[in-house]
């Protein structure tokens, strides 16, 4: 492969075990050389603090790192608040979004849309931040209609976004279809796919069910007929998830974004099978 932009990410663990648990982890993983680590945010502050530390203690570590910076819920304030301390770390990435608000948070805050939170963080620290945001080759499960989400992200894109990442997915047309289209629109920054290994069945079907992600049935099916065999249910998902990856880069994806769900062993069998 031609040097393609291979990333990882994380979710901020919430207990000292999941701390040192991701410790591991992330040493296993950094062994893969990633261009960089990405961890997740959650609305509310502890979350918001577990995403800083585990940022900041991988820049430590020698590593590139990019928060997520999730809008909803939150203030012009509270959002300034957080790029400052984000730059007082130096840290360069971003990963932009929405978000989605908990239940019982309480008012959705002054950002509706993640173009107005990447417009915004422009507004205040120029081009200081790569700005990576959202991509749905399946669209997003709120849209209106595809060519709804589609001007949604060309949206992001116009407010000064760098590049963006997608949802996961099985069906690499989805993919490059999505990216005909936005090229039609002019938009010509690169789409990273976003990677889920597949090594449980009911939790991929739970994070499916929520993100809008389509399983083949074919796939579904045979993960089905495995039943509680999840050495056969990991030896079929790395095979499938392996094809995935080898078409889209034989496509032109400028490389792959791995959920890795603070796990080494699924993401690193698959990235040994693709170098």
């Amino acid at each position: 492969m031609d040097n393609p932009n291979f990333s990882i990410e994380f979710f901020p663990p919430k207990t000292p075990e999941g701390a040192e648990k991701l410790r591991a982890t992330r040493t296993k993983l950094s062994a893969l050389k990633p261009k960089y680590f990405s961890v997740t945010f959650g609305a509310g502050g502890t979350t918001q603090r577990g995403t800083l530390d585990t940022v900041v203690e991988i820049l430590a570590a020698g590593e590139d790192a990019a928060p997520h910076l999730s809008c909803v819920g939150g203030t012009r304030e509270s959002i300034r608040d957080i790029l400052a301390e984000f730059k007082s770390h130096n840290i360069k990435r971003i990963v932009a979004l929405r978000g989605d608000l908990p239940s019982g948070y309480g008012a959705a805050g002054e950002f509706r849309y993640a173009n107005e939170l990447v417009e915004f963080i422009r507004q205040e620290t120029g081009d200081h931040f790569h700005i990576e945001v959202a991509a749905y080759p399946e669209v997003h499960p709120q849209a209106r209609s595809p060519q709804d989400d589609l001007q949604a992200f060309e949206r992001k894109i116009k407010a000064g976004a760098n590049s963006a990442i997608t949802q996961y997915f099985y069906n690499a047309d989805a993919y490059f279809q999505f990216v005909e289209q936005t090229n039609k629109l002019g938009i010509n920054v690169p789409i990273v796919p976003g990677i889920m290994p597949i090594t449980n069945y009911t939790q991929l079907m739970r994070f499916s069910d929520m993100c809008g992600a389509e399983i083949p049935r074919w796939v579904r099916l045979k993960l089905a007929s495995f039943g509680d065999d999840s050495a056969s249910i990991k030896a079929f998902g790395l095979d499938v998830v392996t094809a995935l990856c080898e078409r889209l880069l034989k496509g032109g994806a400028p490389g792959l974004h791995f959920y890795s769900m603070n796990q080494a062993a699924a993401t690193t069998a698959l990235w040994q099978r693709l170098v």
